[in-house]
This record gives C-alpha cells, structure tokens and sequence, in this order.
C-alpha cells in the first residue's frame, strides 16, 4: 500500500493526482493524506483513484510566530500521530510526499518506521518541508537539479492533453496573457498597456485574467474601444483550447505552468511572483532563459518594451525554440517516479 501526501496548491495536488493515476494504473493501492486546509478536499474528497482519502487539521509553520507558530506545530504533531495510526491500519509500505504543508504529518511519521519516505519536490529550489526531509528520504524526485546525493532526476509529471496537443510554433499569430484563475495584477496590467500595440501588429490576444479582475479588465479594454478585439475570460476548466492556439504565452513562473508550456512547445515570457517561497519561481524561469529556451523579467523591472523587444527577437528563430521545448521532457514522469520507487522497496 502507497500513501500520497501533500497539496495546499494545484501544483502540489496536480502531481499528487498524476501519481495516483500511474499507481492506479498498474493496480496498486493507494490513500490520501491530505488537510482541510488548502484545495485537497475540493480535488480528492469524491476522488475514485484512492482506496481511502484523509483529511487532517494541519496549517502552515511558515511565516508564523508566537502563539501561531505553536498552534500550528501541535496540530503537526496531532497529525503525525493520526498518520502512524493510519500507516498500521493500511500496512503501508511508502509515502510519496510532493510537498505542500499537509504533507508534514504522514512525512514525518515515517521517520523511525519501517515506512520509506519519497520525496518530489517541484520547484528549481526546495521547499522549507522537503528540505527538513530530504536527510531522511530514501529518495527526492525532481525536474531541476538539486545537490542531494539522494536526487533522481526524471520528467515533471505533466498532463497528458499538454503533450497531445502539443505543436511547433512557425510564427507568431496568437499571444496568451495568462494572469492564472486568481488572476495577476502585473500580467493583467501589462497585457492592458501592451494590448493596442499588439493589436495593430496585427496580433490576436488571448487573456486570462482571473475572476476577481475581470469586471477591471473588461471595462480598461472598453475604455480603449477594443474589448470586442480581445479574447478575454476569467477562468476555464479547458485552459489547453486556449494554450494550444496561442503561439507565445506571457505567464507567472510556477513549476506546473512552466512544464506544461515546454510539454506543448509554447515560448514563454516569464514573470515570476515576486512573494513566491525562497523566489522559486524565479530560479524555475531561469532553467529555460539560460537555455535560451524562454525570457525572464522581474516585476520590478518589467516594461512594455521588454516584452516587445522579445517577440522581434523570437519571431525568427520560434519553431527552433518550440521545437528545443519539446525536446526537452518526456510524457513519462510518473512512470518514471512510480518505477523507480518500486524498484528501492
């Protein structure tokens, strides 16, 4: 029996679920330990991939202090406990956290069992959870390389519909604002100032620009006579329609989302979340601006300009670029993980 654990985030319970979904597929039994906390009831709780789904009262340590960081510590402990519980009723052998603060409870429970700990962790720098960890992981999985001597370098577990909807870009016709479902405020208001310029190039926009900025956007676009030239939504649950026609994507730079483009062969303009965790997404940009596979511009820096600028120097070289993309990752990930981890047991 596997335990997967973690989430908080889509990134974090979108590896869960492609894990889960590999394990299912070779028939092997799987629970979920997951907390009430974050988004983990709303993608597990009906979920038919596991034979069991747990959800514990656990918060996050991170950033708190006094009273908080204590209240938050024991409810850590409470869960650690609940999971060894959990452990002995399923006899499982292996937890596979991918990270998040309700993987501490099953995480740490095993430490000092017979339980192995395997470890993904997404991101181009290591979680403040998996770092406490990683000294007792039998292994850490990841697609950005890490100096651990236990780190196994494998493919990001990404959606299967990103790799078969996947294309080579040849020009540039279609450009994705992608502002996320929560919508960000620096890419809604770029897309805003870049948008007549783009227009008259001759471009067709794209932009997601989340729910709780729509009603802004919308009436910004009005006002510059050219909402009814833009392609402008809050959220869909079929985002891939709408990244498989675009052909450059301006986007935030969380591990899920840069994967995905390099899955479907979509150049990207990064700016990363200036707040994210230990500025991850900035070191997850920078794997493929180094490569010169991509471009990456601070939010504190980030002009109209830079981003034009970048269009004119891809326009070239862009089937090149998307092609190396491709190249880049496989559609195997999890199967990669799921049998490497059978492999150490």
């Amino acid at each position: 029996m596997f335990a997967i654990t973690g989430g908080g985030t889509g990134g974090h319970l979108a590896i869960a679920k492609a894990l889960a979904q590999e394990l299912q597929k070779r028939q092997i039994p799987c629970i979920y330990i997951g907390s009430h906390a974050g988004q983990d009831k709303m993608w597990f709780a009906q979920s038919d991939l596991f034979s069991a789904v747990y959800f514990l009262d656990s918060t996050g340590v991170v950033n708190k202090k006094g009273l908080a960081k204590l209240a938050a510590l024991h409810k850590i402990y409470n869960a650690t406990k609940m999971c060894k519980k959990l452990f002995a009723r399923h006899n499982t052998q292996a937890v596979i956290s991918v990270g998040g603060f309700s993987a501490a409870g099953a995480s740490l429970a095993t430490l000092g069992s017979k339980v192995k700990l395997f470890i993904h962790e997404q991101n181009a720098i290591s979680g403040s959870l998996n770092k406490l960890l990683s000294p007792f992981a039998t292994q850490i999985f990841g697609s950005f390389a890490l100096a651990n001597k236990r780190f196994y370098r494998c493919d990001y577990p990404v959606r299967q519909e990103f790799f078969a909807h996947a294309r080579t870009r040849t020009e540039i016709k279609t450009i994705l604002f992608l502002g996320g479902s929560q919508g960000a405020k620096a890419i809604n208001n770029i897309a805003l100032d870049l948008a007549p310029t783009l227009l008259a190039r001759g471009y067709h926009i794209i932009h997601q620009c989340g729910e709780r900025d729509k009603e802004r956007i919308s009436q910004a676009y009005a006002q510059q006579s050219i909402l009814q030239d833009i392609e402008l939504f809050a959220f869909s649950p079929k985002l891939i329609d709408f990244v498989e026609k675009s052909d450059v994507c301006i986007s935030r730079a969380g591990a899920g989302s840069v994967w995905e483009s390099c899955a479907n062969g979509l150049p990207c303009f990064f700016i990363p979340y200036p707040f994210a965790a230990k500025d991850h997404q900035y070191h997850n940009a920078l794997e493929f601006a180094t490569a010169n596979l991509a471009q990456v511009c601070r939010e504190s820096t980030l002009h109209p300009q830079q981003i034009l600028t970048f269009l004119d120097s891809l326009t070239p070289r862009i089937a090149q670029v998307s092609q190396a993309l491709q190249d880049k990752i496989s559609p195997n990930g999890a199967r990669t993980i799921i049998s490497q981890i059978l492999a150490l047991l």
